[in-house]
């Protein structure tokens, strides 16, 4: 599980994000780089991480199902995500 003060910062960022979006798009569309050079750091997207809904796990997050490996392979075998199962050979 990863550290609340961690998930609290990517929440914060993502807040961010959402606020100077607009702001960042009529910037570019100017071409003003140095206005955009004065916006915070933590409002670009390209600093978002996807982490896991249920953890916050950084590492091994599966796009589709917005989860960690870990917790896919639980939720799997609990059989909560239908049309997934965990393959044994």
């Amino acid at each position: 599980m990863a550290r609340k003060s961690i998930i609290a910062r990517e929440e914060k960022r993502r807040k961010l994000v959402a606020k100077y979006k607009k702001v960042r798009e009529e910037i570019k569309e100017r071409g003003d780089w140095d206005a955009l050079q004065k916006l915070p750091r933590n409002s670009i997207p390209v600093r978002l991480k996807n982490r896991c809904m249920f953890t916050g796990r950084g590492r091994s997050y599966y796009r589709k199902f917005g989860v960690s490996r870990l917790v896919l392979r639980e939720m799997a075998l609990k059989g909560e995500i239908p049309g997934l199962k965990k393959s044994s050979w």
